[in-house]
């Protein structure tokens, strides 16, 4: 096997040993390269043996000396240097089996890649790992590896996966903490399935994989309006995301004297359903779940509280607009009326997005369209610029759910559009007084 050298970063250790883009490398010391992987690994050492091949097939060894860990300066055709590998499951509470026709086609691409777990923290279901996969990752210390696991019951997870080998593939998290690799869960829950007494089996399960197993995040499962044909579900109902919550307190509480901190969280969503207050900043430790959702709300309005010192209020006049998701609305708008006692000439005015493109059950801001936007905004009174969190855009892109721009959403509503870091309450409160714009 090989992998073809796209570009080459000047003055870099690949380029001073004259490695051109468009040859490949075949070998590290010795070693095939597979995909990243296999590069970032054997590259690491301070002396570096190569197999290169040239665009003519000619074959060549490069010697490089180098700092240890240090890069070599290579980049490739795309990330893994490999095909990314899609999910074998089907699960009934896959999101993407509920998404809209007439989107664009990576959107319906269902990933279960163990090495973007470790490259983007993506979430696996370990069964996609073949036995190399398996000793690769204990030989390489891949560390960590967040699964998605949704129950430990081997037989309720076949059925809930769809697929006969989802139990068996739980052994793997046995293998991996014998051999200390770090591991982070995520539980899906769907009501009356996987939440009750089979969620404090699962805790019970998954505890014993401590201290490898690091975090344990739950969710409550997504529903769209686009549910033809596929499993009945349904949302959570107060009362039943109460007792979640309730499961994953006790359980954190005892946790917390066992290990000196929580491993298991409900997500803000679960809270929110609840009718429960979310917890504040110090119940969350390191925040090691937010990609989850768990701790965000609490994460921002620590970082707001902590960055309003730092500007004095005075008369400045500003009329802004914010456009979120229903589920950070109510804590958004606090902070404006915090921000509004501060300096009494600032107003920011809250609009949640409902979402008629996926369906109102789905709350969070970073399934809110452009279209949506343009919809519910039109004529309303929108102020100097409109504030929208950075998650509701395609990465690295001005580009929303829906395809449709930053630029286009301005022209329909005629309004400038100001992105904020979703997940930094200091951003937010700087672009609400105009610090940063």
């Amino acid at each position: 096997m090989s992998v073809q050298v796209t570009g080459v970063q000047p003055h870099s250790p690949a380029a001073r040993a004259g490695i051109r883009p468009g040859e490949s490398v075949v070998e590290i010391d010795g070693n095939e390269i597979e995909d990243f992987l296999d590069y970032r690994f054997f590259m690491a050492s301070e002396n570096v043996n190569l197999l290169v091949w040239s665009e003519a097939g000619e074959e060549r060894k490069v010697h490089i000396r180098k700092g240890e860990y240090d890069d070599l300066g290579l980049s490739f055709g795309n990330d893994l240097m490999d095909e990314q590998r899609s999910c074998r499951n089907q699960c009934i509470f896959c999101f993407i089996d509920q998404m809209p026709p007439g989107m664009r086609p990576t959107l319906y691409f269902k990933d279960d890649d163990a090495r973007l777990s470790f490259l983007y923290g993506n979430y696996i279901t370990l069964t996609n790992l073949s036995e190399h996969d398996i000793e690769r990752t204990i030989k390489m210390k891949i560390s960590p590896i967040n699964i998605s696991v949704h129950t430990t019951n081997p037989a309720l997870r076949c059925r809930m996966m769809h697929n006969r080998f989802a139990g068996e593939a739980l052994k793997i998290m046995d293998r991996f903490a014998e051999a200390g690799i770090a591991m982070n869960a995520q539980l899906v829950l769907c009501p009356g399935i996987n939440d009750g007494e089979e969620l404090e089996r699962s805790l019970k399960d998954l505890l014993k994989l401590a201290p490898a197993l690091k975090t344990i995040s739950c969710v409550p499962v997504g529903l769209t309006k686009y549910r033809e044909g596929l499993y009945p579900l349904r949302p959570y109902a107060p009362a039943e995301a109460a007792a979640v919550v309730d499961i994953l307190e006790r359980a954190g509480e005892e946790q917390l004297k066992i290990w000196g901190d929580r491993i298991c969280y409900a997500s803000d969503e679960f809270y929110l359903l609840a009718g429960r207050e979310i917890p504040d900043a110090a119940f969350y430790g390191d925040f090691n779940q937010l990609e989850n959702g768990v701790g965000m709300l609490a994460l921002q309005r620590q970082q707001f509280m902590e960055t309003l010192p730092l500007y004095d209020g005075d008369g400045r006049k500003r009329r802004v607009s914010i456009a979120t998701g229903q589920l950070a609305a109510p804590q958004l708008k606090e902070l404006a009326a915090i921000v509004k006692e501060k300096w009494p000439g600032v107003e920011c005015l809250v609009y949640p997005i409902v979402n008629d493109f996926f369906g109102h059950n789905i709350t969070v801001a970073g399934l809110v369209t452009g279209q949506d936007i343009i919809a519910q905004l039109k004529g309303k009174d929108l102020g100097e610029t409109l504030l929208f969190p950075d998650s509701m855009l395609k990465f690295h892109t001005d580009v929303f759910l829906d395809d449709i721009s930053q630029g286009e959403i301005e022209a329909a509503l005629g309004v400038r559009m100001t992105k904020v870091d979703a997940g930094d309450g200091g951003c937010l409160l700087e672009a609400m007084i105009g610090e940063t714009v």
